[in-house]
């Protein structure tokens, strides 16, 4: 174990924030709060850290934290670690939690509750990145649950009981199937071990999971329970609701960090744990794949909630991510985490953005607007930003990991990989449409004397858009730490079928 804990402080150092805001009057509303922004910082300079010391020769697990015995009549254990598919995914999970924390700033409805709350949504999702045991993935994976039903059904709008209760559902059915499996390897594996490395290194081919129905049984199971998250098509109804009415930060978390936790649970699980049946299922990834990217870019196009646009926005960009990860190639699959981390900055700006006028207008109608540029020009200057890398414009970053994937693709999947290429136009079209109705055109009376972004906001903004930029001209600081973990995970599967390509030249 490394001297220092650094992945138990940067996943527990918000309890001990919860703890201590539990203890603050809720008449000190200022003191909340930056209880609660204090709580986040360790884990922010944690990643920040990890970002520095990560060693990006190896594709071994780093950080190493255990095993150390926690439950011993079942083999469960706390093991922490985290390797190139994780540390992404840590660092952005740090970074949007203390952005969130600040965008909360103007909560004043039972603002005591929405910080704890807050804070063990954060501990969940920074645990379940870094968990090696599979038991303690499961437990940190439910414990997002909670927090975040009550965050959208109390914080949320008009509807928010029912969005919360329908995100509940479908969580809870995935989270069902995904205990399933976790139980059968557990019973069926050798020693019978949680540990997610020692399932990925022995042989999983006795017993029942000799059996190739079975073990397809096992990778449907984790597949669902994944897909629900993501969104996968058709999986993703709960996706709308939820992003309608959750809070501003809420809505943030969801598609910044919650989103990829699914495509995350495939590399980890899916991709290394049932290789073989992921290798005969990967034209069924592929095509779900396209499906997302063309069916969420037209539903964008049709939404008139500015809220709801962003949300199908998201699941068209997943769907990127899914069609790379079926590639097989280097390119595909670094393009595909690389386009997890870049859709979690650029979407996080797009709902802060959306957040900032509906706390002026109230709506989000956006029909109903028209001419905001000439009444906020820096708010209209940061959106347009935000546009254009959702758009995937060259020099912003979310370019670089689609030209990746569509690079990979095509090699392995050419046809479906031309069909998801149109989905530019498609992307386009709907935001700059977006971008015509709201901030061109003639200024309405009523939103005439609308006050320009806050410095807060911009504060809020400022961090994401300079990641947009320097990972658009330069990207390689990220990709360097996913590339060889990634390239070993592709060659992993050349033994059960898999044609990859060597090495991503980048």
């Amino acid at each position: 174990m490394d001297k220092l804990p650094l992945l138990t402080i940067i996943t527990f150092a918000p309890i001990l924030g919860m703890i201590a805001i539990s203890l603050i009057p809720k008449e000190k509303k200022n003191a909340i709060r930056w209880s609660a922004l204090l709580a986040t910082l360790p884990s922010l300079l944690g990643a920040v850290k990890i970002f520095m010391d990560f060693d990006r020769t190896t594709k071994a697990m780093q950080f190493i934290e255990g095993p150390l015995n926690w439950i011993p009549s079942f083999n469960i254990q706390y093991h922490l670690g985290i390797d190139g598919i994780s540390v992404t995914m840590v660092i952005l999970t740090a970074l949007i939690s203390t952005i969130c924390i600040i965008a909360s700033w103007n909560i004043e409805k039972q603002l005591k509750g929405y910080f704890i709350l807050f804070l063990l949504l954060e501990t969940g999702m920074m645990g379940t990145f870094v968990a090696i045991d599979f038991f303690l993935f499961f437990i940190f994976w439910e414990l997002m649950l909670l927090p975040m039903y009550f965050l959208i059904g109390i914080w949320g709008g008009p509807r928010r009981e029912y969005a919360a209760i329908k995100f509940f559902l479908y969580t809870m059915a995935g989270s069902v199937l995904i205990l399933l499996v976790m139980l059968a390897l557990y019973f069926y594996s050798d020693g019978h071990t949680f540990n997610m490395i020692a399932l990925q290194d022995q042989s999983l081919h006795q017993g029942p999971l000799s059996s190739h129905t079975f073990r397809m049984a096992l990778w449907w199971g984790l597949f669902i329970g994944f897909a629900i998250k993501v969104p996968v098509f058709p999986f993703h109804t709960w996706l709308p609701d939820a992003h309608v009415e959750a809070p501003t930060a809420i809505s943030v978390i969801l598609a910044g960090v919650l989103l990829k936790m699914g495509t995350y649970g495939f590399l980890r699980f899916n991709y290394q744990i049932l290789p073989d049946i992921t290798v005969d299922m990967i034209q069924v990834i592929a095509v779900l794949g396209v499906i997302n990217i063309i069916y969420g870019a037209l539903c964008a196009m049709a939404q008139t909630d500015f809220k709801k646009l962003i949300a199908y926005s998201s699941v068209s960009h997943m769907g990127f991510v899914l069609l790379g990860m079926a590639s097989f190639t280097s390119e595909g699959l670094n393009g595909a985490v690389l386009q997890m981390f870049n859709h979690g900055t650029i979407t996080a700006q797009l709902f802060l953005i959306v957040g900032i006028i509906y706390d002026r207008a109230h709506h989000r109608d956006i029909n109903g607007f028209g001419g905001l540029a000439t009444t906020m020009p820096r708010y209209a200057v940061w959106t347009t930003l935000a546009f254009f890398a959702a758009i995937g414009l060259p020099g912003l970053s979310g370019f670089i990991s689609e030209v990746l994937i569509f690079l990979g693709s095509f090699k392995t999947w050419p046809w479906l990989t031309t069909i998801a290429v149109s989905s530019v136009v498609l992307t386009a079209g709907y935001m700059l449409w977006t971008l015509q109705r709201v901030y061109l055109g003639k200024t309405q009376e009523k939103y005439k004397d609308f006050p320009d972004i806050t410095r807060r906001e911009a504060f809020c903004l400022l961090p994401l858009a300079v990641i947009v930029i320097i990972l658009g001209v330069w990207p390689r600081p990220i990709l360097s730490m996913m590339e060889v973990s990634l390239n070993a995970l592709n060659q992993s599967l050349v033994p059960y079928g898999a044609h990859v390509a060597s090495g991503l030249g980048f």
